[in-house]
């Protein structure tokens, strides 16, 4: 696992009104979210297919709510014990979970399954006039066939 990655399996509590599913505790993650933002993308549609983006400053902690995805991380950091590494998640319906993406690891998605929901709580507001979102080609994963290039 790429130093810093974590991986929280979600429970879901069913009842007979639906369903409830606890996603994120302050207590656990010592970072209080600045933001929540929620996006979605379309069976097959991989945000970010061309160029992964990482954060400088940000951490991403990353559920996908309905649907089914993709997620994978690239541990592009130079001074990292696990430099080079790739993380492949399926998350979502099936399999719901909390990723914690430290900042300066690459990641990108493909939606596996419908139009995929997924909820993102970041640590740090999004700022317009000086984004903290830089993009690096996509040398590292080969979406059509799911699995890393060689």
């Amino acid at each position: 696992m790429i130093q810093g990655v974590k991986v929280k399996k979600l429970k879901i509590i069913p009842d007979d009104r639906g369903r409830l599913m606890e996603i994120l505790r302050v207590s656990e993650t010592q970072v209080q979210p600045q933001q929540v933002y929620l996006t979605t993308a379309k069976k097959g549609v991989v945000k970010d297919k061309e160029n992964f983006h990482m954060h400088k400053k940000q951490t991403d902690y990353f559920c996908c709510i309905l649907g089914l995805i993709r997620l994978v991380l690239v541990d592009a950091r130079s001074s990292s014990a696990t430099k080079g590494e790739i993380n492949e998640f399926n998350i979502g319906e099936g399999n719901f979970c909390l990723v914690t993406i430290p900042n300066n690891v690459l990641h990108a998605f493909k939606s596996l399954k419908a139009e995929s929901i997924v909820i993102n709580c970041i640590d740090c507001e999004y700022d317009k006039k000086n984004p903290d979102e830089f993009r690096i080609k996509n040398e590292y994963y080969n979406w059509d066939k799911l699995c890393p290039r060689k």
